[in-house]
Parts: C-alpha cells; sequence; structure tokens
C-alpha cells in the first residue's frame, strides 16, 4: 500500500505541482525525503521571499504554485508576501510542518500552536489535517479552493508523522472551473447604459490581465471611443500604454481621483477595486450626476466599494458579453497624451533619464518587475508597457516583493519557453528586504537584470512627510550601502554606473547577458511630490 507522502506526490503530478518553493526545516524533512526526480525544489534562504518567488511563478504559470514552510517561524517569516500574494490574487497552497501528533499536547518546541490562525487573514482557507490519511485530500482541497475566483493563497498544516502511514488509496484528482460568468441581464443593462453615455470613462484594472483579455479592453474602448485610465496602485496593466486612448494612471487620493471623474457621466471600472487610495486628501469619491459600474470577480472588492453598482463576475467573460452588445460611438476618440520630454544628461542621472534610457534599450516584449515606488510615476511615463503579462508589482505595498517575484517570473519564462528578458527595477531601500533572493537566481542561472535606481534614502516616505507636514522623522537616509558589492557576494555579476554618458553602454551590454546580472546606477536624491 502506498504512503501517504507517495499518494501526495502522485497528487502533485495529476496536477501539475512538481515545481515546489521552500526553505526546508525538521518538520518538514519527512515530507521532502527521498525527493523525486521529477520535481524541482527552488530554495530560497528566506521565507518571505520563497513565497514572493511562488507568487511571480504562479502568475506567469497562469495556475497555483506549491510553497514549502517550516512550521511557526517560518510562516511567520512569510507574512509580508503572503499580504501581498493575497492582495495580488495570487493562486498559492502553502504547507507547512507541524509537531509530531504524539507531543503535541505537550507543545514541544518549533509547535506551531494556532496553526490555522497563524496566515490569518491572508488565506482564503487554512486547515490542519485531522489525521494523516487526510493529508492528500487535504491538498486537492487547496487547490481547488485557491483556484477558484477569486483566486488567493490557502494553508495546510500537517504533523511531522503523518507522511510514513498508510495512505487511503490513490488521491482523488478533481477538475475545478475558475471563471464565473456575470448576471446577463445586468451586463445588457450596463451595455445600454455605455451606449446612451454622452461622456463615458473606462478604468482598467489587473484583472483584464489577468484573463488574457486586453484585446476585448482595446475593443471596448474603441467602440466608445472614450478616454482610458489605469486603476491606481495597480499591480498588472490591463490596457497598452501606447494606445492613443490611454490618459495615464489614476491618483490613489480621494480629492484628486474625484477630479479626474468630472464631466463624466458613467464611469465602468472593470478588473479592480474602487479604489485604492492611501493618502487622506479628502473630497468628492464620485463627482455629482456620475454614475459608476464596477465589474469584479471578487465579492471582497464589490463589499467594500464606498459608490457605485457592482457586478460580479469574470471580467473577461463580462468583456467579452459588453463588446457584443455595445452600440459603436460616433464621438470624437480622446487626444492622445503628448510623449514626455527627452530628459536631460546630467550627474547625477535623473530618474527619468534612467526609465528612458531603459525604454530605448530593452526588447518590448521584456517583462518589467517594478518596487521602486517613489520613482513609479515617471517609469509609467517612460516605460510603457504595451504587451500582455509585461509588468508585475505588488498590490499590498510592502516592500521586499519584486527581487524575487522576479525570480519566479524567470523560471516560469524557461519552464514554458519563451525565454522574455525580465528586468527587475527595485529601488536601494527595497533591494535590502530580499537581496537573499540573489543567491537563488544564481543557482538557477537566471538571466534576470536587476537595476537598482540607488538615491540613498526612503524618498517615499519623504514625500509622505511633506504630504503630511511631519519634520523631523528618523530613519529616512540610507548611507554607506554598496549594492553591487553585496550583489557580488552572492554570486552575481555587478556593475556600477554613476555618470550618463556610461548607461546606455551598460544597459545595452547587460540586458543581453544570460547570466543574473544587477546593475547599480546613482541617481538624483530628489524627494518628488506624491502625487503626479
Amino acid at each position: 500500500m502506498a504512503s501517504v507522502r507517495e499518494a501526495t506526490y502522485q497528487l502533485l503530478r495529476s496536477l501539475q505541482l512538481t515545481t515546489i518553493f521552500g526553505n526546508p526545516g525538521s518538520t518538514e524533512e519527512t515530507f521532502l525525503q527521498d525527493f523525486p526526480d521529477d520535481f524541482t525544489y527552488v530554495l530560497g534562504l528566506q521565507e518571505s521571499s520563497v513565497v514572493a518567488m511562488a507568487d511571480g511563478y504562479a502568475q506567469m504559470m497562469e495556475r497555483p504554485a506549491l510553497v514549502n514552510l517550516h512550521t511557526a517561524p517560518g510562516v511567520g517569516n512569510s507574512l509580508g508576501n503572503l499580504s501581498t500574494a493575497w492582495h495580488n490574487k495570487t493562486p498559492l497552497i502553502i504547507t507547512a510542518g507541524q509537531q509530531t501528533r504524539e507531543m503535541l499536547l505537550m507543545e514541544p518546541f518549533l509547535t506551531n500552536l494556532e496553526a490555522t490562525e497563524l496566515p490569518k487573514p491572508y488565506v482564503k482557507w487554512s486547515y490542519e489535517t485531522a489525521r494523516a490519511e487526510d493529508a492528500p485530500a487535504a491538498i486537492m482541497r487547496a487547490y481547488s479552493e485557491a483556484l477558484q475566483p477569486p483566486s488567493r493563497p490557502v494553508f495546510v498544516s500537517i504533523p511531522v508523522d503523518d507522511w510514513d502511514k498508510d495512505a487511503l488509496g490513490v488521491a482523488v484528482v478533481r477538475q475545478v472551473s475558475r471563471r464565473m460568468a456575470p448576471d446577463p441581464e445586468r451586463i445588457a443593462e450596463v451595455a445600454d447604459a455605455l451606449s446612451k453615455s454622452k461622456n463615458p470613462l473606462l478604468v482598467t484594472g489587473a484583472d483584464i490581465d489577468r484573463t488574457n483579455s486586453w484585446d476585448l479592453a482595446i475593443s471596448l474602448a474603441e467602440l466608445l471611443r472614450c478616454p482610458v485610465w489605469a486603476a491606481p496602485a495597480s499591480e498588472r496593466v490591463g490596457f497598452p500604454e501606447n494606445h492613443p486612448q490611454y490618459q495615464g494612471v489614476l491618483p490613489f487620493a480621494v480629492k484628486p481621483l474625484g477630479e479626474k471623474l468630472k464631466d463624466h457621466d458613467l464611469v465602468l471600472v472593470i478588473g479592480a477595486p474602487v479604489f485604492r487610495y492611501y493618502p487622506n486628501i479628502p473630497g468628492d469619491i464620485l463627482p455629482a450626476g456620475t454614475r459608476l459600474i464596477q465589474v469584479t470577480d471578487d465579492p471582497h472588492y464589490t463589499a467594500a466599494a464606498p459608490v457605485g453598482e457592482s457586478i460580479l463576475g469574470d471580467v473577461g467573460l463580462a468583456l467579452q458579453a459588453l463588446t457584443k452588445l455595445v452600440t459603436p460611438s460616433k464621438r470624437a476618440t480622446p487626444s492622445a497624451v503628448p510623449a514626455p520630454p527627452a530628459p536631460e544628461a546630467k550627474t547625477p542621472i535623473s530618474p527619468a533619464f534612467l526609465f528612458n534610457a531603459i525604454a530605448e534599450t530593452r526588447s518590448e516584449d521584456s517583462v518589467i518587475v517594478e518596487e521602486s515606488l517613489s520613482n513609479l510615476a515617471t517609469l509609467h511615463k517612460y516605460i510603457r508597457v504595451t504587451k500582455p503579462k509585461s509588468f508585475l508589482t505588488m498590490a499590498s505595498g510592502g516592500l521586499g516583493f519584486g527581487l524575487p517575484a522576479a525570480i519566479g517570473v524567470a523560471l516560469a519564462e524557461r519552464e514554458t519557453g519563451r525565454n522574455r528578458k525580465v528586468i527587475a527595477i527595485i529601488g536601494d531601500g527595497s533591494f535590502q528586504y530580499s537581496i537573499q533572493a540573489l543567491w537563488t537566481a544564481v543557482q538557477h542561472n537566471l538571466p534576470v537584470l536587476f537595476i537598482v535606481p540607488r538615491n540613498s534614502e526612503y524618498a517615499t516616505l519623504k514625500s509622505f512627510a511633506n504630504q503630511e507636514k511631519t519634520r523631523g522623522v528618523p530613519g529616512l537616509d540610507l548611507p554607506g550601502l554598496q549594492t553591487a558589492v553585496l550583489a557580488q557576494g552572492y554570486g552575481c555579476e555587478a556593475v556600477r554606473v554613476t555618470k550618463p554618458e556610461e548607461l546606455k553602454a551598460a544597459l545595452e551590454k547587460n540586458m543581453a547577458n544570460l547570466v543574473p546580472t544587477v546593475l547599480e546606477v546613482l541617481i538624483t536624491a530628489d524627494v518628488p511630490p506624491l502625487l503626479k
């Protein structure tokens, strides 16, 4: 008879979960022993980085990824990027070992005291197996829970002594649907309202990218001849940023965002929350006389929306229906946003000059992974995302995601055979949260180019300090970091650029590099305005 371990591995094969991200501990070794040759173990040196690697990988593979963590300390270390995975709507199956059942009552060393409570609220489902034989079925349920909309992480705790017990038999493999059609009557009503609208506006979100629906979003926008804005603080891009109807990213504060909606009688928000805000700048959420309709697969978003109407369902299916029902408009197409001015070459290098140089040297189908918060608005001005699934950032606002996520993206690019270049643009402060992930990139020989704009400060926090009029805040400067030297210590190739005349040649050379490379670029320490 097969053991619980053998039955579980066979189930994982059936579900295509043969890549395991982890940092092993004593309570996980019984699961990992005699590790099968047809599986890949991706070792990360810290659990939060491990979760972010799996997050980037799962998003690019479009299926769940399996993460194996070490009881309470490992799950605790992972929580920062676990919250990011929840906000990113990434399907992750998080497993963790638990102490042996025989000793649990005595609470031995490394017992996870409240195993199912620890990862909450950032998991959809949290479970500890009631008996050893339940492990395969628990993994199957975890897979189903993670995959079904809205996709999010799940958690299963399994005692260390369960794996060698006899299984009940071959694990049952189930297929589950991941798409839910919206109410056709409500969609028909929205299509009619859009057709009759005098001045509609379309706000696009990350779920358009998740559902492979760029073409449908473009078709709807062109039928309506309306302006298109990206939802604020969106973790993925849902509309080509070089399209003539694209206007930019909405600001993430109430008053300035509401002002962008003025003069529009109907706002359709598709695949995004209404809205992500951060600095408290009070004002009208929705102008008087403006109707707002949201389409999302996430009941959390529909419940939290402070204004408007919501329709629950798959945004790709909603777009498909709307493009068939909407009457083409005869109104004039909105004017395209003019290209930004060519940035000046000066020392130290400006963020605009850096991003313009990246735009001129990167391949159009390369994947940008971003975590340079103070420079994000400037990045979007100069680096236009024009292809689906080619931009990734974190929806949580927590640092430490981008560097390891880029590694997961690169693993997926290799596995799928797409082999697109992965360019991670990570601020020097963010870089330190997960720098140990460079080791994994080196071990797997991943051709990721990590570009580190170094301003030697937490510039975003200085922007907030200016906005909030909070003087004398300590800990906002980061002197003495030698990012290129640190990267070399993990085995990366590393280059430091200080002059604008050196930048383009360094980018051209390292874009073609087939090994993990860190490009540290000294940039101005100017504090940008919080809202641009």
